[in-house]
């Protein structure tokens, strides 16, 4: 990496106001920073009269996980993806449950250094199918992301976000058109909740939803976290998986998934597993074909089923698959219907594990990351 790339890295979506300050427009949030501000994401900022990122290069950790735990289950089922994060955020989740990496306002977070071509060619070397953007936003680390998925593509492996959708058009065109796959975290469907308990706006995900449905080749997922008297109502959710419907189709796997007490939210109870499957079935009995539970025991709720005959075609307990009941290009054994999603012949073996590695450049082992 550059002298240049250490010290903050140029970026160009940004514009210069009437009164002297400079505001960034890579998100809804268009933070207006005087020289030597940070945007509220931290890693974005005004430095010799421009917008600067200061992360680039630079990581909070690697791990190889399964796919499965992104949550994608119909993208390249089984198989490994190398995950890492870097410091800051551009919502401000009161949930957030990797706040010690996405809150972060120390830069020695980013223990681990790495080019884009480190990467790519670590992923090779461990066997991931693809690399994963996670733990943090990676909206906010645009130009890195960017160029890492280019240099992944260059050695056959794939690029996925796992991102809340918070990003501006033009940004958001050029970041999907690297981008293979993706989970979008639609945290609720009222703009009470995403006022109150993100510091952001829903309209602009659902934007995001749209487009990546109508105007990319991306496989993308939903991931709905369920906090007890916030966003578990069965009014909000029946409404929510409408909208999925009316607007992307039912054929978006949607996943509802449990809170555990975290950050400034320690007072809210767990959601319990009813909830989750209430959840589950209000989107099935409406139309979505591919609903799942997540973070809870519930085998049941974590395995997908033809949407026309009903056999259970890939079994899962947590991330590890047990029954496999489709043919090569995903169709079911039973009936022939395609499952949607995107599948490469046998599923892959790579199970629950999680292994933290070391990139060649980094300077100490990848931390243990919270699921």
């Amino acid at each position: 990496m550059t002298r240049e790339q250490l010290e903050g890295t140029p970026t160009r979506y940004w514009h210069r106001l009437d009164d002297g300050r400079i505001q960034c427009d890579l998100c809804p949030r268009y933070c207006k920073l005087k020289e030597g501000q940070r945007g509220l994401c931290f890693v974005r900022g005004r430095q010799d009269d421009q917008i600067v990122l200061t992360t680039y290069g630079r990581s909070s950790g690697f791990c190889v996980d399964p796919i499965e735990k992104k949550p994608l289950n119909h993208y390249l089922p089984g198989s490994s993806v190398l995950s890492f994060g870097t410091a800051g955020c551009n919502l401000a989740c009161k949930f957030c449950q990797n706040w010690d990496m996405s809150k972060s306002r120390q830069m020695d977070t980013l223990a681990d250094s790495a080019s884009p071509e480190q990467i790519a060619a670590a992923a090779e070397r461990l066997g991931a199918k693809s690399v994963a953007f996670t733990y943090n936003d990676p909206v906010i680390f645009h130009e890195y992301a960017i160029d890492i998925a280019e240099a992944c593509h260059e050695r056959g492996i794939n690029a996925v976000a796992v991102t809340a959708g918070y990003v501006c058009p033009e940004p958001r065109q050029e970041f999907y058109a690297r981008m293979d796959a993706a989970n979008i975290d639609l945290k609720a469907f009222t703009e009470r909740f995403y006022k109150k308990l993100t510091g952001s706006q829903l309209g602009p995900v659902l934007d995001t939803i749209r487009y990546l449905r109508h105007e990319t080749d991306v496989w993308f997922e939903l991931t709905t976290l369920l906090i007890p008297g916030e966003n578990d109502s069965e009014a909000e959710i029946g409404a929510m998986v409408e909208w999925v419907l009316e607007n992307v189709g039912g054929a978006v796997p949607m996943h509802f998934t449990a809170f555990h007490p975290d950050f400034k939210m320690m007072d809210h109870p767990h959601t319990p597993p009813e909830t989750l499957s209430r959840a589950r079935r209000i989107a099935l009995d409406a139309g979505i074909r591919y609903a799942y539970t997540g973070n809870t025991f519930d085998k049941s709720g974590q395995s997908t089923y033809c949407h026309h005959c009903g056999e259970r075609v890939i079994g899962r307990d947590w991330f590890e698959l047990s029954e496999w009941s489709l043919d090569d290009s995903g169709r079911c054994l039973s009936c022939g219907t395609r499952c949607a999603g995107v599948f490469a012949g046998k599923p892959g073996a790579w199970g629950r594990r999680r292994v933290p590695v070391r990139l060649a450049g980094s300077t100490r082992f990848a931390r243990w990351i919270r699921p």
